[in-house]
């Protein structure tokens, strides 16, 4: 069984209903920063995330579509897959403005992309909006995604990270 089938198998399992769980998606997201696989199979998990569907979870869906922009051959369907994805990604935080975790979504994708595409304008007010809103969420899966991709983003301070490590 190549790697690839391997991975989809595992990540097929995360499907509830044909959408996957939002808990999965946070992990599978976190491992599927610089692995091709893995950012494959999530893509394939969250195809049938719609628009109606839970706005993180299309936030979630968004940034791993301008993932796909990265393994693709071919500028036209580099750009299709990252113009798709920032799109799904604007209109989640349209949808939803006070979710702190799709703020941090957003900011985990402009924080990463090559600054040629453009798609790098919010990060500062995406890092001020975490950091004022931080204390806000209640979910402690969420705050857990917010705080373990804070650990290791670039746009905070340590002192910034000490800071919100108490909350």
């Amino acid at each position: 069984m190549s790697l690839k089938l391997g991975i989809t198998t595992v990540f097929s399992f995360l499907f509830l209903a044909g959408v996957i769980d939002l808990g999965k998606a946070r992990s599978a997201y976190i491992g599927a920063a610089d692995n091709e696989n893995a950012t494959l199979a999530l893509h394939e998990d969250l195809i049938s995330v719609a628009k109606t569907d839970n706005k993180t979870l299309v936030a979630f869906k968004g940034a791993v579509t301008t993932m796909m922009a990265k393994y693709t051959k071919g500028i036209k369907d580099k750009k299709a897959y990252f113009k798709e994805g920032a799109e799904l990604l604007e209109f989640a935080l349209e949808k939803d403005p006070n979710n702190v975790e799709i703020h941090c979504i957003r900011l985990s994708v402009q924080e990463n992309v090559p600054k040629i595409t453009g798609y790098t304008k919010n990060i500062k007010e995406d890092k001020q909006f975490i950091l004022d809103n931080f204390g806000s969420i209640s979910n402690k899966n969420s705050k857990n995604f917010v705080k373990g991709y804070i650990s290791k983003s670039k746009a905070f301070s340590e002192a910034e990270r000490q800071l919100l490590q108490g909350s």
